[in-house]
């Protein structure tokens, strides 16, 4: 019997720009994926752009995709959607997500999944009662270099693991927080909105490596800021004229002893110009036997859920790896499926809580038990 297709209703999958434009969507329409999903509707701010994606959606799923556009609650109640996926602006993320699981579908949502631990609790808890399913866009732990790394581990040819090394680069040139910022994307710098270097980046990566070698038993933690006026940019890379006073911290240092036993050194900075030479990320799991290194030196290396690092076993590189759309079509296959290990609201929920320990601890010099 062939399994139905799930149908999916997408909000915020605009025409041309986005990580949903790029990424996202390809994904949905991956040949690993496309005997699995149907996209049937899209949902943008305004009736014009919601016209241009659903005619560009239309063309890549080979049918007319429905567009609304405005209050996301016709596309989460149309009878015909059975997923609805949010890729939207984090402070939007509760409302949005809410309506779908009121309606009872089943749900993507990108991560942070809302603005703070509260919010993606609210929305955890809404999920439980309606019983729906939940897909959270953490899918670095889907890459297919991560799917190798546990596959080494397993196979114990690095013998037993006692610590894990991370040292990462959020760099300057990318124009997001610090010391400069797009225009257009101004509302990353409010605290509120919940999008911080600390939250997005070090939010993913922690995501990657709890996946592969186990959950934080302790941490303890260091942040501090080195830019404390970000300069904003318009499109044309020149400065506007306005600035604005940083809220977050920009560098962090993280220690830790995983519930295996582990012990983790994690090492954020962010800032830096990328100069020649200058290592973005390096991931080094050390057992006793041998040793396991991602690393990184592309201007996003340090976003593994985006750019997919290299890997090197004993110091030998080891080929073969995918890319983001890859990475999320992995992501969007384990839940169609429901076999693998893709990442849930409820993981989302621990990782905000792991998150606000870590903040805990940096802003009272203790180390914080989870």
């Amino acid at each position: 019997m062939t399994q139905e297709k799930i149908r999916v209703g997408f909000v915020g999958l605009s025409a041309n720009s986005g990580w949903a434009a790029s990424t996202l969507g390809p994904a949905l329409v991956h040949p690993s994926v496309r005997d699995k999903y149907d996209l049937v509707a899209v949902s943008t701010t305004s009736e014009a752009s919601a016209k241009a994606s659903a005619e560009k959606q239309s063309q890549a799923v080979g049918h007319p995709v429905k567009a609304y556009f405005g209050d996301a609650s016709a596309i989460a109640s149309d009878p015909d959607v059975d997923l609805v996926a949010v890729a939207v602006k984090a402070p939007y993320h509760k409302q949005i997500v809410l309506k779908a699981i009121e309606a009872k579908k089943d749900f993507f949502v990108e991560w942070p999944a809302g603005t703070s631990t509260k919010e993606t609790e609210e929305i955890a808890a809404a999920a439980q009662k309606q019983g729906v399913k939940s897909l959270v866009g953490l899918q670095g732990r889907n890459a297919l270099v991560t799917q190798k790394v546990k596959e080494l581990l397993a196979s114990g040819v690095i013998g037993k693991v006692r610590s894990t090394n991370v040292i990462a680069h959020h760099p300057r040139e990318i124009n997001y927080h610090v010391p400069y910022n797009f225009e257009e994307n101004a509302y990353l710098l409010e605290r509120k909105n919940g999008v911080t270097m600390f939250s997005i980046a070090v939010g993913h990566q922690l995501d990657i490596l709890t996946h592969v070698l186990g959950d934080f038993a302790s941490v303890s933690a260091t942040s501090a800021q080195f830019y404390p006026v970000v300069t904003i940019l318009g499109k044309d890379l020149k400065p506007t004229g306005k600035t604005f006073d940083a809220q977050n911290e920009d560098h962090f240092a993280i220690t830790g002893i995983l519930k295996s036993g582990v012990m983790a050194n994690i090492f954020w900075r962010s800032g830096y110009s990328s100069t020649e030479g200058r290592r973005q990320y390096i991931w080094e799991i050390e057992g006793e036997e041998g040793t396991i290194r991602l690393e990184s030196n592309h201007i996003l290396g340090a976003f593994p859920a985006m750019i997919e690092s290299e890997l090197y076993l004993n110091g030998k590189k080891l080929e073969g790896h995918g890319n983001g759309v890859v990475t999320v079509s992995e992501a969007w296959k384990e839940f169609a499926t429901g076999k693998g290990s893709y990442a849930t609201i409820d993981d989302a929920v621990k990782h905000h809580r792991l998150l606000d320990a870590i903040e805990t601890s940096a802003k009272e010099g203790r180390r914080v038990n989870l």
